[in-house]
């Protein structure tokens, strides 16, 4: 039999192909991170990395190491505005919350709302405007709707701040990937909510903290009545309310509740009278907006 030589080189090739797949594949992982809905988890590509653990593992920084200098300065004026919103930016809120009532620990909780990583993944593409949205055009979104107020100036002292104290929480995490833990994770009810029941849950189990009868406490803020988020906000959108009440709710007694318990509570809170936010009708301007889809 005549050899061509061919076979020769089978093995040495795959060898040299396989080297090649192993060796570039993590570079294209790195960078393949794109607009929101395409990106990709920060645990797929930066294995091993403390920053894609911060959430995981409780190693987030203190406060207290934040540098020396006019950065540092910045970033924990930042932190200042997130735990003390009330006393640093008052004319900008229109109710009694802190920027941190919703997210949570200053923004450093899993599945609070954490502040990980947004300075790398913003500018996205939002839906719910059809823009691509930057950092600051989020923060504004959120004292407009959640704080029940009006933007911050984008050359202001405390926009800068805000910023900053983000991207000091983002360091370390490459652009375009989402950390795991960002957000509340979606639940669905296995029965229509009940705002009945969940009026007896939150006597039973939130009143504690947020009162009998919706007073602002010490340690919980207003859910409902004008001192509260308007029905632009995100925790007006009753998926996203159950879905931090189950996750985060009795405070550090989290993912006791069931799914539909939370969802009950979550019908009760949006039953109540909340100051509105006219430009809500202008949301979703292509459609599919989220919580119009049927539970059922």
């Amino acid at each position: 039999m005549v050899r061509t030589g061919l076979s020769e080189w089978r093995i040495p090739v795959f060898l040299l192909a396989l080297f090649i797949v192993v060796l570039f594949s993590p570079f294209e992982l790195a960078f393949a991170g794109g607009a929101e809905g395409n990106s990709k988890k920060a645990t797929d590509v930066i294995h091993g990395d403390p920053a894609a653990k911060f959430l995981h593992t409780g190693t987030l920084p203190s406060v207290d190491d934040v540098p020396a200098g006019p950065k540092g300065e910045a970033i924990r004026y930042g932190f200042e505005l997130i735990v003390h919103t009330q006393q640093h930016v008052k004319e900008y809120v229109g109710n009694s919350l802190t920027c941190q009532n919703c997210h949570l620990g200053a923004g450093r909780t899993p599945h609070a709302a954490p502040f990980v990583g947004l300075h790398s993944l913003y500018p996205i593409y939002r839906t719910k405007n059809d823009k691509v949205t930057t950092l600051e055009m989020r923060i504004n979104s959120c004292f407009r709707r959640s704080m029940n107020g009006k933007p911050l100036p984008y050359d202001s002292k405390e926009m800068t701040a805000l910023v900053s104290y983000m991207a000091w929480l983002s360091e370390g995490i490459p652009v375009g990937i989402e950390i795991p833990e960002r957000g509340f994770p979606r639940i669905e009810p296995t029965r229509p909510p009940d705002p009945t029941q969940g009026k007896k849950l939150f006597t039973a189990k939130c009143a504690v903290c947020h009162g009998l009868h919706n007073e602002e406490t010490a340690v919980a803020p207003h859910l409902w009545g004008p001192f509260s988020f308007n029905n632009g906000a995100g925790m007006a959108r009753m998926p996203t309310l159950a879905a931090f009440i189950r996750q985060n709710m009795p405070r550090d007694q989290g993912d006791t509740l069931t799914k539909d318990e939370a969802y009950d509570l979550a019908a009760f809170i949006l039953s109540q009278p909340r100051p509105d936010f006219p430009d809500r009708i202008h949301d979703y301007p292509k459609g599919h907006d989220p919580d119009k889809a049927p539970l059922f």
